[in-house]
């Protein structure tokens, strides 16, 4: 019987179940990699960093030592009242607020999300950007704002989740439209 469900379960089960998602949702099963010219660069569903002016940045990650480390996928877990992430959130809104004075910032551009691998962003934390990445490209903020539009996603099937910005997209997106100077990412 050991032998029997070990085959059944722990060989065919799991090779049936990949070669259904293969041939129905291939993209979806291969990691909903994007590539530019033959070579990946990213995926749809992994954040990563972006720390140049020309781009949008992502949400901090706590994943691993740099973060956006797929193998150390995790918060911080550090509570609210915990010194160290008080002192880490205050200094990035600091951060931000020197970019745009006076202007609230969104909190996801100063907390990390549970996985520390969220690709998202949401729309109040792209306007908030806006500014600056219209600035360092040579871009009016209107031409910023129908290309962050473009890449709003919102609530899955109408009801599920917050609206988003998928900010690898954005920013290849971006490129495509007007390549920023600065190419760090």
């Amino acid at each position: 019987m050991t032998f029997v469900t070990t085959v059944l379960l722990g060989l065919i089960y799991p090779l049936a179940v990949t070669g259904v998602a293969q041939l129905v949702f291939p993209d979806k099963a291969n990691g909903q990699l994007i590539k530019k010219d033959g070579v990946v660069i990213g995926s749809r569903i992994i954040g990563q960093p972006f720390t140049g002016p020309v781009y949008f940045h992502s949400r901090p990650s706590a994943a691993g030592a740099a973060g956006y480390d797929a193998g150390a996928s995790s918060g911080s877990n550090l509570g609210p009242t915990n010194r160290k992430l008080i002192d880490r959130v205050k200094s990035a809104v600091e951060a931000l607020q020197r970019e745009n004075p006076g202007r609230p910032v969104p909190i996801d551009l100063v907390t990390t999300s549970a996985s520390g691998l969220d690709p998202h962003i949401s729309p109040a934390a792209a306007e908030f950007q806006v500014p600056r990445v219209a600035r360092e490209r040579g871009l009016s903020e209107n031409e910023v704002r129908q290309i962050v539009k473009a890449h709003t996603e919102g609530r899955q099937f109408g009801f599920l989740g917050e609206p988003r910005v998928n900010v690898l997209e954005l920013n290849l997106d971006l490129d495509n439209h007007k390549p920023g100077q600065n190419r760090e990412r």
